[in-house]
């Protein structure tokens, strides 16, 4: 027989969280891992909170639901609260109860900078990776890096001469005022965007577009492709070189050779030189357009060379997800720390997304 359009609205629920999640949903193995790291930063987060006071978002829900933005690719901290507030699975998974009211986004906000301050994206990261089920996955010996523009939250009309002259007219009023920039020469020395003062003008290549940006840089190991490490800098053109030596420079500390696959961007005679100073094998794919490389035959002629220029190309998979899925493509934070966090906490969602499976495979 057909039911009833009755709508129920019983004043009590006896329903756990835990029984509206079906046992094999993705969510339960990325939670199992989250937590286990989060627990190894009990003492990290007691540093940040004062022992006295109103008692704020938990850190460890808050970094939870971060984690289910970056996910989910939800594009702001007011849609998250709004997705909060009538998600079950949300719910479960930040650690909130069905009764619990979901925060303000801007208290939300507020309480996700206070993370800033002790660097808690990076030990989070680390976190994730020293947990024995996932150390076993990486490798020590192989590496790759390379780096991923980030474009900075800042307009192209926010770029003004740092010394206050020559600044175009501007056509008309308000706040977004038409100017014409035409035949006038910017340039880091001489400009800076009054938006984001640590954002860079930079372009990828010849006849590329110039925008306001960061470098976001990955430390990947090839066996299964996970990113290590995650930084980020201000945009030139050195700072991929300076970043990989900054990454690799912990783990080359051993008495057998690692390698180090990168592009040819990496191709500078300084950079493999130090390298090789720290007993690093330099992988880096030859740059010969209309110069001669920095890599000879004593490395391109083993086998291992051609293995890793094919793995490196893999570290491309995260960035694409970091920029698209986890939306850094163009970063809604200014200033340099900021960006920078955001870029290592969406690198530390990526391993986490891809972990449960590379678990399940290992066994």
């Amino acid at each position: 027989m057909r039911g009833g359009d009755i709508r129920t609205g019983e004043l009590f629920s006896y329903v756990d969280l835990e029984a509206r999640v079906r046992r094999d949903h993705p969510l339960r193995a990325i939670r199992t891992i989250v937590n286990e790291a989060l627990s190894t930063l009990e003492r990290e987060f007691a540093a940040l909170y004062s022992p006295i006071g109103r008692p704020s978002i938990p850190p460890e829900k808050l970094l939870r639901a971060m984690l289910l933005q970056a996910f989910y690719s939800i594009r702001s901290e007011r849609l998250l609260m709004e997705r909060l507030e009538y998600d079950l699975l949300f719910r479960w998974f930040v650690g909130i109860g069905v009764d619990d009211a979901a925060w303000d986004h801007s208290v939300f906000s507020k309480n996700r900078d206070r993370l800033l301050e002790g660097d808690i994206a990076a030990k989070f990261l680390a976190a994730v990776l020293g947990q024995p089920k996932v150390k076993k996955l990486l490798s020590n010996d192989h590496f790759s890096v390379d780096g991923t523009l980030i474009e900075a939250w800042a307009s192209m009309k926010s770029v003004k001469p740092k010394d206050r002259s020559g600044e175009p007219p501007a056509q008309g009023g308000g706040r977004n005022a038409d100017a014409d920039f035409h035949g006038q020469k910017r340039s880091n020395d001489t400009h800076a965007s009054t938006t984001d003062s640590d954002a860079r003008l930079y372009r990828k290549g010849k006849g590329k577009e110039t925008k306001l940006c960061f470098i976001g840089h990955g430390l990947m190991e090839n066996r299964h492709g996970l990113l290590v490490d995650a930084c980020l800098t201000q945009a030139d053109g050195h700072a991929e070189r300076v970043a990989a030596l900054h990454m690799i420079e912990s783990r080359a500390d051993r008495p057998t050779a690692i390698t180090l696959g990168a592009d040819k961007a990496y191709d500078a005679e300084d950079f493999v030189n130090e390298l090789r100073s720290m007993n690093v094998t330099p992988h880096v794919a030859q740059n010969t357009s209309g110069r001669s490389s920095a890599i000879d035959g004593r490395t391109t002629r083993h086998d291992g060379y051609a293995a890793s220029q094919r793995i490196r190309k893999r570290i491309e998979e995260a960035f694409g997800w970091i920029k698209t899925v986890a939306g850094q493509e163009k970063t809604s934070f200014r200033g340099r720390d900021r960006v920078g966090w955001a870029f290592t906490f969406a690198a530390t969602a990526y391993n986490l997304v891809r972990l449960p499976k590379l678990i399940a495979e290992t066994g």
